[in-house]
Parts: structure tokens; sequence; C-alpha cells
């Protein structure tokens, strides 16, 4: 998923803004093109890291900050530029080394006050690797546990609020997922393996937008097995709880032309 919320935008740009400012403009801000594997002071390697973030160059900026970890790794410049590495790796759509650097920054410092950053970064780049439910979920799966993650920690922040939002999205996403392979199944024929993902999707994702059409499906495989009055009891939920949808005017038909063809033989 490639779109940004005006939240996320917002809050990147105030954790730049705040943690570079903290930062200082001290240095100098030029030097060699190649300047990741150049020994120089800390303050001036930290600005020019900064200066190239600023300037759009993500990647040698997530190098540059790097390289001031390890040049000067006590020196509290370091804290700061392992969490500035880990943002320039996410604005440079290196979302692996932008988990694995906030990954080491909490291992370093669990308790810092950033630590919630830390734990959102994380979040946003499982999320952003989402791919379409036609391939595997995996790293789907890792956002969920990334967002949920930073939800009960930080259940106040505003990091919280917008991992809620994606969190909805997320498990919209993998009830699709369960949905298209129930689809399948029952194109296929194979009834009881299509009812078990519609299942699925009923009990473990029962607030997304793919319930009504699982709770139809569902009474559609109900028939196909021979159980009607399971069929009929999905229909009833589905109306109980849809009553306008299209989904369960197509259950209500199906029920209506299972009774009256029992009651024709």
């Amino acid at each position: 998923m490639t779109s940004r919320s005006p939240l996320k935008l917002a809050l990147i740009a105030t954790l730049a803004a705040s943690t570079l400012l903290t930062a200082g403009c001290a240095g100098r801000s030029g030097g060699p093109k190649d300047t990741a594997y150049v020994a120089r002071d800390v303050e001036t390697l930290y600005s020019e890291a900064k200066r190239r973030l600023d300037n759009g160059n993500a990647k040698l900026a997530a190098a540059l900050f790097d390289e001031v970890e390890r040049q000067h790794p006590y020196s509290p410049w370091a804290r700061r530029a392992q969490l500035m590495s880990s943002f320039s790796y996410y604005v440079g759509k290196d979302y692996n080394k932008s988990i694995s650097s906030a990954q080491r920054f909490l291992s370093i410092h669990p308790g810092n006050r950033d630590a919630p950053y830390a734990y959102y970064l994380i979040s946003l780049s499982y999320y952003e690797q989402i791919s379409d439910v036609t391939r595997d979920q995996k790293i789907t799966e890792q956002a969920k546990a990334a967002l949920t993650e930073v939800i009960r920690r930080f259940p106040t922040t505003d990091y919280a609020s917008d991992a809620r939002l994606k969190l909805d999205l997320v498990n919209d996403h993998l009830a699709g997922k369960e949905m298209e392979i129930g689809r399948f199944y029952e194109r296929s024929g194979q009834w009881l393996g299509a009812q078990l993902r519609f299942q699925e999707v009923v009990e473990k994702f029962d607030t997304t937008s793919h319930t009504p059409e699982a709770l139809y499906r569902l009474t559609e495989t109900s028939l196909a097995l021979g159980v009607p009055e399971e069929a009929v009891k999905y229909a009833a939920v589905l109306g109980s709880n849809y009553p306008g949808s299209e989904w369960y005017e197509k259950a209500y038909k199906l029920i209506q032309k299972d009774a009256q063809g029992i009651s024709a033989s």
C-alpha cells in the first residue's frame, strides 16, 4: 500500500524537524561527493547526513547516519543517528533496512522517549510492503502484529490512533484473502474447504467489509453440503445485521428456492 495518510506525513515531518533541530546546525554542510566512509567529526558528519536528507537523497543520508553510529558509537549523536537512519531508509523505501535500524535502536535504547516512534516506523515499514490478496500475506500478518504492538504499548498516542486506522485496513485485507481462497474452493466444488474459509472471515474479521458476502457464501455452501438448517441460520444472521444489503436479498432468494425445491419433491 503506497498511500500516505495526512497523519503519517505530519508525524514524520514532526519527528524529522524535532530531531534535526535538537542536533543543531554545527559544522560544514559541504564535503566530498562520497562521504559515507570519510572520517569526520561527529557534528559535521551528522550535519552532512541532515543536508542529504533535506535534499532528497535518503539513501546516502541513511548511510551517513549509519556512519555517525559507526565512527562515534559512544556519542549522544549516535542515538539520534540510529533513529534518523531508520527514518531515512523508510523515506528511501528500503523498508527492511528501516525495520532493522529501528529494531537496533530499540534493543539499545528500549526506554528512550523516541521508542514509540521506532515501533511506529517498524509498523509502517511492514504496512508499506503489503501486497495484493492474490499473493502470500506473511508481510500483512507482520504488519498486523507490529501495528497491534504500537497500540498495546502506547494506546494514548497519535501513533496508536493512526495504527488503529491502519489495522482496520489490514484486517480487511486479510479477510479479502480468505474470501479469495474460499471462492476458489467453492468454484472447485470443495464445499467444506470453502465453508471453513468463510467461517474464518465471520469469526475473526466480523467488522470488515467482507462479512456480508461471507455470510451469503456460508448460506450457499451449507445448502451444497445438505444442511439447509445451517443455511437458514446464516441467512437469518445476514438479514439481522445487513437487512438492506444485496447479499441478504440473494441469500433470501436462495433459501426460498431451496424450500420450493424440497416441497416440490
